[in-house]
């Protein structure tokens, strides 16, 4: 689960790196909200999987440029990959495959 949910956001997060910033402040066809938003949710998700999985409080995650939003999903990401256990781990890989399906 750990190599899987570690491949998956790696792609994930070079995606959001390599996204232009005009196609990240806009919402895919059918999407519920802009890209960039997605994107936050899914760290911020990650970040409150990391903290339980550390055992501390949950605390919101600051409100980043575009361009700074692929290096706080790595981030979150590593957090989880580091500390998580396999329900941690289970629940950070979908917070990422369904960021995939959004972006």
């Amino acid at each position: 689960m750990r190599a899987e949910l570690s491949r998956v956001l790696g792609v994930q997060v070079e995606r959001v790196r390599t996204t232009a910033l005009s196609q990240l402040e806009r919402a895919r066809e059918g999407a519920p909200a802009p890209r960039a938003e997605l994107v936050r949710r899914a760290a911020q998700r990650l970040a409150d999987v990391a903290a339980d999985a550390e055992g501390r409080a949950r605390r919101p995650l600051p409100h980043l440029a575009l361009h700074g939003l692929g290096d706080q999903l790595a981030v979150t990401g590593a957090d989880v990959l580091a500390h998580g256990d396999p329900p941690a781990l289970a629940a950070a890989l979908e917070v990422v495959l369904e960021l995939r399906r959004g972006l």
